[in-house]
């Protein structure tokens, strides 16, 4: 059995003492998981110090993996090890290197000690060595971008947050960004609560406990039924309305009811605020569209006026098209882009406001951290794109032809209004509020965000 070395050094502009931190921290697996190749924690013991356990589920393609590993090894600041007990390789010894240089900087090298599980490690091998640059060079860079993005919050304390929706595409990518700064987070969840980072409320039947709000400085709400999915039925849309009024009325009125209310409300809206703009460029100073998706978001922002009337910074994200391969648009258009079956939308030239996951949650971070921001946020890169342009884009990355267009008629008959407002309808937005607050977007053109998502 041949043994492979791989080693990833990186200077990373934070001292020796904050990078290990973050490394040692819940979520940072999570965090440093690529998004092309994820991987879910199944149970963990203990953090990264010597004898900590952590089993994970990866896949080799569509079959999932069990990867049981095992820390061997730790000294604070210095280095810590986890070796393979269960898994796809024969060998595998991970190895975590930190130097500093330095007060501010550090190095951090990744060396790893591995054998191919199969006898074959001379064709294998460069295959792993491929795949490992790949989700290096992800983790090298996600890691920097994230201290630099806590950075903001330097010399203050940590944030008490409090999320709904919490399992959702962005509370799940939420989380880990926030734990890893060092953050305490707790969910709202329907069912009985499992641990202490969970308190259970009921919004359809208007329960929440205040008690349960008190230290809470932050206040996330994500809740909302998907608006994507199914055809809009009268059942569907009174769900979709009711998922994201009842859950803002509630939250709203709880927390302005404490007697120390926490000092921001963060509450989900969406781009759809706007309607079908057509080329017209939509700030945040834009009137409300006339179609059923603005009538949802205006419900939903009026919702949250009792937090409002209390004095509490209220902040509406109007977040447009989230670009994550694990969830939403860009979800559902990978599998058939690949297969070269790849195509417009109707006429391609409708608008798509669309925001990587990465700078949406740092994005969320800023408005948390900026407190001169209230009201309409516009969470969307500053360079939106025609349908046809996001299609021949994708085709781009994914090296694959973009031949196919799907008529609108098509759309209409096979969606219904969903079809029309979603998929053929389209918005020019614009973050102007984002962009005078000093934010700096991790991927402000659309390839560059979609080469970082997808591992191309």
């Amino acid at each position: 059995m041949k043994n492979y070395v791989f080693t990833k050094k990186s200077r990373i502009n934070a001292p020796v003492e904050e990078v290990f931190k973050w490394h040692s921290r819940p979520g940072a697996i999570e965090r440093l998981s690529p998004p092309w190749d994820p991987l879910r924690v199944i149970s963990r013991q203990g953090g990264i110090e010597t004898g900590a356990k952590v089993v994970l589920e990866i896949k080799a393609g569509p079959v999932p993996i069990k990867w049981v590993a095992e820390h061997t090894g730790y000294e604070e600041n210095r280095y810590f090890k986890d070796e393979q007990r269960k898994g796809p390789f024969a060998r595998w010894i991970h190895t975590h290197l930190f130097e500093p240089d330095g007060n501010d900087a550090c190095f951090l090298e990744d060396h790893i000690e591995y054998a191919p599980l199969f006898s074959s490690g001379m064709i294998t091998a460069p295959f792993i060595e491929k795949k490992l640059e790949r989700i290096f060079n992800y983790r090298h860079e996600g890691l920097v971008q994230d201290l630099a993005s806590h950075r903001e919050r330097k010399d203050k304390k940590p944030l008490n947050i409090m999320i709904s929706g919490a399992s959702g595409l962005v509370g799940s990518a939420l989380i880990p960004f926030f734990t890893t700064g060092g953050h305490k987070v707790s969910r709202l969840v329907r069912r009985p609560a499992e641990n202490t980072n969970e308190i259970r409320w009921d919004p359809w039947a208007g329960k929440l406990n205040p008690s349960d709000m008190e230290g809470v400085d932050t206040v996330i709400n994500l809740s909302g039924a998907n608006i994507g999915e199914g055809r809009w039925t009268d059942k569907r849309k009174r769900e979709i309305i009711d998922s994201r009024v009842k859950t803002t009325e509630l939250l709203s009125k709880t927390i302005a009811g404490l007697k120390q209310p926490p000092k921001v409300m963060i509450c989900a809206s969406a781009t759809g605020y706007y309607g079908d703009c057509g080329c017209e460029i939509a700030t945040e100073d834009s009137q409300s569209g006339e179609c059923f998706i603005s009538d949802v978001c205006r419900q939903w922002e009026d919702a949250a006026a009792p937090a409002i009337d209390r004095g509490i910074r209220v902040v509406f994200l109007r977040i447009g098209i989230t670009l994550s391969p694990l969830g939403g648009a860009l979800y559902k258009m990978v599998p058939p882009f690949k297969l070269g079956l790849g195509g417009k939308f109707g006429s391609g030239e409708q608008y798509m406001s669309w925001i990587t996951i990465d700078d949406l949650i740092c994005s969320m971070y800023h408005v948390i951290n900026d407190e001169s921001l209230d009201g309409p946020v516009n969470l969307v890169s500053s360079n939106p794109v025609t349908n046809l342009e996001f299609t021949k884009t994708l085709g781009k990355v994914l090296s694959r032809p973009t031949p196919f267009a799907l008529p609108e008629t098509l759309l209409k008959t096979i969606f219904g209004q969903m079809g029309e407002e979603i998929l053929v309808s389209g918005a020019r937005v614009m973050p102007d509020k984002l962009m005078e607050s000093g934010y700096n977007f991790r991927h402000p053109d659309l390839e560059s965000g979609l080469r970082h998502l997808l591992g191309r």
